[in-house]
């Protein structure tokens, strides 16, 4: 992929980097239930972010058995490089669309990623 290529990022990496962005901060669960991917998935993604100083990991104050994970400044640098290479690629692949129709691509994804949701609520994945 482009951003192991270019970047030394596999895409679970990579999603959670922009999910980290967006949140701020969050714990494994947290990044496992918004990525909708396994929990093996995230601790390996997070494991070698923290390897590589691209996310910090600290004790949530409020449940102390918790942990935490948040970008580092690294971390944080990697994502103003990416993100706009990733938008450039999404308006890429959507511009044979009419707006219209992306419109209502993007309802649909966000339908699916909310089931996806809930059956990971209900299934415990």
């Amino acid at each position: 992929t482009a951003y192991e290529t270019r970047f030394g990022l596999s895409i679970p990496e990579w999603r959670l980097i922009a999910v980290l962005y967006e949140e701020k901060s969050a714990t494994q669960q947290d990044l496992a239930r918004r990525t909708v991917m396994d929990k093996v998935a995230v601790s390996r993604a997070a494991a070698g972010l923290v390897r590589r100083g691209l996310v910090r990991r600290t004790t949530d104050e409020s449940d102390g058995r918790a942990r935490r994970l948040r970008l580092s400044p690294a971390g944080m640098t990697l994502y103003g490089e990416i993100a706009p290479l990733a938008v450039r690629y999404e308006s890429e692949l959507l511009a044979s669309l009419p707006q219209n129709e992306i419109s209502i691509l993007k309802k649909l994804l966000v339908r699916i990623e909310t089931a996806a949701d809930a059956m990971s609520h209900k299934n415990h994945l």
